[in-house]
């Protein structure tokens, strides 16, 4: 072999070994950003689970009978037959 062709191939070599590098860095980069994503993804899942459990829970106790009767005091000054209501006066 000549000296040309042996050249040739080491320069052939040199970037097909380049390239691979530089595509895998680019590769391992991406792929970072995508399993960050993923963690802050599963994050919001985590929050959006326990947000959709308080509201169930509320929505249980706004469907009870203790809720709505307090409810029916507050804010409507509605009250059940034969209950006295004592008014403080003095301020």
């Amino acid at each position: 072999m000549t000296k040309s062709k042996k050249i040739f191939k080491l320069i052939i070599i040199l970037i097909g070994v380049l390239y691979a590098t530089v595509t895998f860095a680019t590769q391992q980069k991406t792929l970072n950003q995508y399993s960050k994503n993923c963690e802050e993804l599963s994050e919001q899942i985590q929050e959006q689970e326990e947000y959709k459990q308080e509201l169930s829970k509320k929505k249980d106790d706004i469907n009870s009978t203790e809720f709505i009767e307090e409810t029916a005091r507050e804010k409507l000054d509605m009250y059940l037959p034969n209950e006295k209501v004592y008014i403080d006066a003095g301020y």
